[in-house]
């Protein structure tokens, strides 16, 4: 089961950790998912990944 958002596809991102002393550790930021439940229409009502930015944009209608 993949880490990504169910309506945009955003992933996991890859980097660097940069310390003080300017030393590189390869780091991995996560997206913020949550499990919503989603109103497709018609009645029909999914449980789906979201990540916040998709819920605070308004492009996921969630199910009451």
């Amino acid at each position: 089961m993949a880490r990504k958002c169910d309506f945009c596809g955003r992933g996991p991102i890859t980097g660097n950790r940069v310390s003080h002393s300017n030393r590189r550790t390869r780091h991995r930021w996560l997206v913020n998912l949550q499990v919503v439940n989603v109103d497709l229409g018609g009645g029909v009502k999914k449980r789906m990944k979201a990540c916040t930015r998709c819920l605070r944009s308004g492009l996921v209608k969630r199910a009451i």
